[in-house]
């Protein structure tokens, strides 16, 4: 998976920078990548790679160079390249020669054969960046659905890049300046396509690369999301669904280190558990699960608008059919609550994304799992293709002229700004930045002659969701994973599973009357009647007040320091009135605003931003 990093500067040579610079940066994502490290220096360039070793992983080092017309051309890369079996085979035809089998060599030999067009053959997930010093050019890349992270920051002479932002604020060019702009993205949640919470720092888009030469900087889109007519019947539709979902676990299986499944006993992660244990019987045995939960939460669980039952019994079901070597990461509230757990998360995510329990659970369910496997494989995704959300079968939320992630309104949605000071929140004018960012979207969504307003309205929701929403929650799921160095996969993301459900109507996405139609009828057998008729249930959160007693505990020691910088984000007088609560009473949308309270705290004080606002 790994970590890369780097700059180039024409006017400068990247040498005249002290020596440390290329290592301080590479050591800030030195978690994604614990097994090795190396870095690049020439005239004009520097590159540096952590690296997770999952793939050859004997001879697949970076940064790797090759030597063509008697000019190197080095890559350093983050990812899987999941069809470079074939991808070999087609190169050692052309002529081309390995001495690793890693993925990453195929990769630079494939650049080599095909220049920058390589990208149109790749199926997997990857950020890379190649310097090719035959036209002194620095080339990025990032997968189409944006699964791997990739960020850059403009200098007077070229860009400072890197996996994540904490990379790229090690370097002396960029400061941490936040303005306006970062901030209603951060608590609008809009999924605006490039964003980033610093200035001046961007993302390079899914399915886009980047070119910096001495003429500037190119961006160049190599695949969107695109509208075409289905032709196939639902019998035909499912069948290639499956088949799709076939070779895509198959591919994805492949690995050279331990490996495992997240298994929460839904529908997405059932049938993902399933097609792994059914891809090779010999593997059924072996096939290790994990699922995440909260001690006594099967006992003590009550039911809410978005989950009616609790996870456990669901797991064991698929476990008892399958016969996997199931391991439950059961955590405590003591753990949960940590401040130190919820720094590690803020730092790891580089935002204070107030997303409390769930981001926390995440990060040490991740943590667990690392101590057994290097690779995970994950059902995310598959509500955004399938349509799996409540939301997407909610009519207000359906019918709503905003992203329905937003309209919809539960126990912790009803005012997600009111934590908000009140002369930032005048400013940073959320409505107004939503609405416009809604038409935005809107409008990048093609329809087809014939649709109906509900087509293509689901239409619209779908494209939606996968280009501003999943983004988002890739983003949260790599950089969690990676704070503990495991590879996540997410074999709901191929491009070509993508590309074929989006352009099935949505008549087929609902045929039996439910959610994930499609993905409970090609799952077949391979997952219990339970799970199969099973409502969508959400990631899960705690219900013990004693995490919300926690949080209150933590903010009143906030609270007593009036002057601090939090408050300059944060109401004071509504954070204290959220103290004084009964934890075993408060609403969901005030524990979720302690939480992105206390991110903002730790934010503050690891990262020590400028605030232009």
């Amino acid at each position: 998976m790994c970590g890369i990093t780097g700059w180039v500067s024409f006017d400068a040579q990247a040498a005249d920078w002290p020596a440390d610079v290329i290592e301080s940066m590479t050591s800030a994502v030195s978690r994604r990548g614990p097994d090795a490290t190396g870095t690049f220096v020439r005239a004009h360039v520097a590159l540096g790679h952590r690296r997770l070793a999952v793939i050859d992983p004997a001879g697949g080092r970076q940064p790797m160079v090759a030597t063509e017309s008697g000019r190197e051309v080095a890559l350093v890369y983050s990812g899987e390249i999941y069809n470079y079996t074939e991808l070999r085979a087609e190169l050692r035809a052309r002529g081309r020669g390995f001495d690793t089998s890693s993925d990453t060599e195929v990769l630079l030999q494939g650049y080599l054969e095909w220049g920058e067009s390589v990208v149109e053959r790749l199926n997997g997930m990857f950020a890379f960046a190649i310097w090719d010093a035959r036209r002194e050019r620095l080339f990025l890349a990032r997968d189409r659905l944006g699964i791997k992270p990739l960020y850059y920051y403009r200098t007077p002479s070229g860009i400072v890049f890197g996996s994540e932002p904490k990379a790229i604020l090690a370097h002396p060019l960029a400061d941490r300046t936040v303005t306006a702009d970062g901030l209603r993205e951060l608590f609008a949640m809009t999924g605006l396509p490039g964003w980033s919470l610093w200035r001046d720092m961007d993302q390079v888009r899914p399915g886009t690369t980047l070119t910096v030469d001495r003429k500037g900087t190119t961006a160049s889109t190599y695949w969107s999301l695109q509208t075409r007519r289905h032709t196939d019947d639902l019998p035909t539709t499912v069948q290639h669904v499956r088949a799709l979902l076939d070779d895509i676990v198959e591919r994805q299986l492949v690995a050279d280190v331990p490996l495992c499944v997240l298994l929460s006993g839904g529908l997405d992660s059932s049938s993902l558990t399933g097609l792994a244990a059914a891809t090779d019987a010999a593997r059924r045995s072996a096939l290790r699960t994990f699922s995440v939960d909260f001690e006594d939460q099967e006992s003590t669980f009550v039911p809410d608008e978005i989950r009616d039952t609790p996870d456990a019994p669901f797991v064991r079901e698929v476990v008892a059919l399958l016969r996997t070597r199931h391991h439950r990461v059961a955590l405590d509230q003591g753990t949960l609550s940590r401040p130190g757990v919820r720094r590690a998360v803020v730092g790891a995510r580089d935002i204070p994304a107030g997303l409390g329990d769930m981001d926390n659970s995440l990060y040490l369910l991740f943590r667990a799992i690392r101590e057994q496997s290097t690779v995970a494989l994950s059902g995310e995704s598959a509500d955004e293709i399938f349509g799996g959300y409540i939301w997407f079968h909610h009519p207000q939320s359906v019918n709503a002229d905003n992203f329905p992630w937003l309209a919809f309104r539960s126990a912790f949605t009803a005012d997600r700004f009111a934590l908000l000071n009140r002369d930032l929140r005048a400013k940073l004018q959320l409505e107004d930045f939503i609405a416009d960012q809604y038409a935005v979207s809107a409008k990048e969504v093609e329809q087809l002659p014939g649709d109906d307003d509900h087509e293509m309205r689901m239409r619209r929701i779908s494209h939606q969701h996968l280009t501003r929403f999943l983004p988002m929650l890739l983003d949260r799921k790599d950089r969690a994973s990676m704070a503990v160095g495991l590879e996540v996969r997410v074999p709901y993301c191929d491009h070509r599973l993508v590309e074929y459900v989006y352009n099935t109507p949505w008549s087929f996405k609902t045929f039996d009357g439910r959610e994930k139609s499609l993905l409970r009828e090609a799952a077949g057998g391979l997952v219990p009647r339970a799970v199969r008729e099973r409502v969508k249930s959400p990631y899960p959160t705690s219900q013990d007040p004693q995490y919300a007693a926690s949080l209150i505990s933590q903010l009143s020691e906030i609270l007593a320091h009036p002057d601090h910088p939090v408050f300059a984000i944060v109401d004071r007088q509504w954070a204290q009135a959220a103290t004084e609560m009964p934890p075993d009473k408060m609403p969901g949308d005030v524990r979720a605003g302690l939480d992105r309270i206390l991110d903002v705290y730790h934010w503050l004080d690891m990262y020590s931003p400028d605030l232009l606002v």
